[in-house]
């Protein structure tokens, strides 16, 4: 059994499965840390139309905040705040994360998803064909068959998913509602063209992990600074100090 489970062509198949159990293991502890990988992940993506994917409305609560330097009151529309948003349009890669459930489910377990079917059916193939020919396939060969198997696997075990998890991990929040929102500098030193990481808290009270960098040019955020996201460029997000003391980025 351990010769067939290492044998060279089914290399691949090891290291899915082996990539899979160090994931989450690395989940598991950042989650006793309190440093939420998922999510780090996920605000990490870039931002799709996904097909077939429920986004709630979020209303930004309203605040007043003293904006100096080179930051923009225009940028702050009574929290709403519109922003200039980099946004993917509709189109095959769209498509197929959607029906990979992105947005339904987080992006990690939908890897990780990914990474057990592979595995696993790479591993039932190869031990069919061995089983009847007393051979295995070359590794690419059953690579192309796993891989192939997995994709409805992952679909199918993601849809499972969405419908049993809490809808605070289900539901896709807009990344476009951050702006607006106090945030905490939790990683790092944001500089202009080098982003810390920061921690944001929705509605629901999920955490969301942000790279973040000032708006003011030559300002630095430290970590532990209380920051509002004042505007959203990609995957990357402007920020500057939070002055209101009746929001906090801390909670």
């Amino acid at each position: 059994m351990i010769d067939f489970i290492l044998a060279d062509q089914n290399t691949p198949f090891a290291v899915a499965l082996g990539l899979m159990i160090a994931i989450a293991l690395a989940e598991g502890v950042g989650t006793l840390m309190g440093l939420g990988l998922s999510s780090l992940i996920d605000s990490l993506l870039p931002e799709v139309d996904l097909p077939d994917v429920d986004v709630p409305d979020v209303d930004a609560p309203d605040f007043d905040a003293d904006i100096s330097g080179g930051a923009l009151p225009a940028d702050l529309e009574a929290v709403g705040a519109s922003a200039d948003t980099n946004v993917a349009g509709p189109g095959l890669f769209g498509r197929v994360l959607g029906w990979l459930c992105f947005g339904r489910v987080p992006a990690l377990i939908i890897f990780v998803l990914f990474l057990t079917g592979f595995g696993l059916a790479g591993y039932i193939v190869q031990s069919l064909v061995q089983s009847t020919t007393g051979w295995l396939l070359p590794g690419f060969v059953a690579s192309g068959v796993a891989f192939a198997g997995a994709l409805p696997f992952t679909r199918t075990t993601a849809l499972g998913l969405s419908k049993i998890m809490p809808r605070d991990e289900s539901d896709a929040v807009s990344r476009a509602t951050f702006v607006g929102r106090p945030a905490l500098i939790v990683q790092g030193n944001a500089r202009k063209g080098l982003p810390a990481q920061a921690r944001l808290r929705d509605p629901t009270g999920q955490s969301h992990y942000l790279q973040v960098e000032p708006d003011i040019d030559d300002e630095v955020l430290e970590q532990g600074t209380e920051i509002i996201v004042v505007r959203q460029l990609g995957a990357t997000y402007t920020a500057i100090r939070n002055t209101n003391e009746t929001l906090s980025g801390a909670g």
